[in-house]
């Protein structure tokens, strides 16, 4: 039981890390732009067929079609910014018109994603060796250490950016107070479609670390990893970078070491009940602050 106890927390830590990385695009998203991007996850499923394209058509490996997969995705999302939320500034609640038109934005998505590549689940290949990595007791894919470390590095790059650059901290002085920044001559303009684009590039490689680690993928499952993205700002707290990261470690370490001692069922259900003692006791998460608005 113990080595099983083990094999859960190493688990959690490695979903963790990409759970976190959903979060992150989201919380981006959310925090500067106060848009809920219900679309979130049907860009990360893209992102796994984006690369599946470049790996039958171009012969690119995964791990090479990373940073193309985000460039491709920034670019799409600085013209969808445009394109789709700068409408929503002239709504009486910005906030609800935002869920309605990316619900619908996700619908789309996953109708056109259905139409192109149809329903059946589809794998990227690649090969790694060793497959199989011993850590004492332990066994662990190899695949998913090197995700853990990809993710683990785009987390470190982006709060880099978000504290260590005059853009970045624009950013974060926007997500606490969009009007504070307008009064100072900041324009808050370029930089929400900076944040929108950082978003859902962010999202695009995520979905090649999940289509990586993870056995298959479909055009059904955009919502699922929406839905993860939501509790991982719960969590962790909007607009922090690193209480993403922690929200979503502690969410996939609770869920995949319950699953030890019950059932993947079970475990999913103390993942969220623990989302609902954080709405209790931290409304505003690990590392989050009050926002003013």
């Amino acid at each position: 039981m113990h080595d099983l106890l083990l094999q859960g927390l190493m688990n959690g830590l490695i979903l963790g890390a990409i759970y976190g990385l959903i979060g992150v695009g989201l919380n981006i998203v959310f925090g500067v732009l106060r848009v809920v991007n219900f679309a979130h996850g049907e860009f990360l499923v893209l992102g796994a067929y984006l690369a599946l394209m470049l790996a039958q058509y171009a012969g690119i490996s995964p791990f090479l079609a990373l940073p193309i997969t985000f460039l491709v995705f920034c670019a799409l999302g600085y013209l969808l910014y445009f394109v789709l939320i700068p409408r929503l500034s002239r709504s009486d609640d910005p906030e609800t018109s935002s869920l309605l038109l990316m619900f619908g934005v996700s619908i789309m998505l996953g109708a056109i994603m259905l139409l192109l590549f149809e329903a059946d689940a589809r794998t990227l290949e690649y090969s790694i060796e060793p497959v199989f990595i011993m850590l004492g007791d332990v066994i662990l894919p190899t695949v998913r250490l090197i995700a853990l470390a990809i993710s683990l590095a785009i987390v470190a790059l982006l709060a880099w950016f978000l504290y260590r650059t005059l853009t970045g901290k624009a950013l974060r002085a926007i997500i606490m107070n969009r009007d504070a920044v307008r009064i100072v001559g900041i324009k808050t303009e370029r930089l929400s479609a900076l944040a929108f684009a950082l978003g859902i590039g962010l999202a695009g490689v995520t979905g090649v670390l999940t289509a990586m680690v993870f056995p298959a993928f479909s055009p059904f499952m955009g919502n699922d990893y929406t839905l993860i993205g939501f509790v991982v700002i719960v969590l962790g707290g909007l607009g922090h970078p690193v209480g993403a990261l922690a929200g979503a470690l502690l969410f996939a370490v609770a869920e995949q070491v319950a699953s030890v001692y019950f059932n993947p069922s079970i475990g999913t259900i103390c993942g969220f009940i623990l989302m609902v003692a954080m709405i209790f006791v931290r409304p505003n998460g690990l590392f989050g602050k009050q926002i003013l608005r």
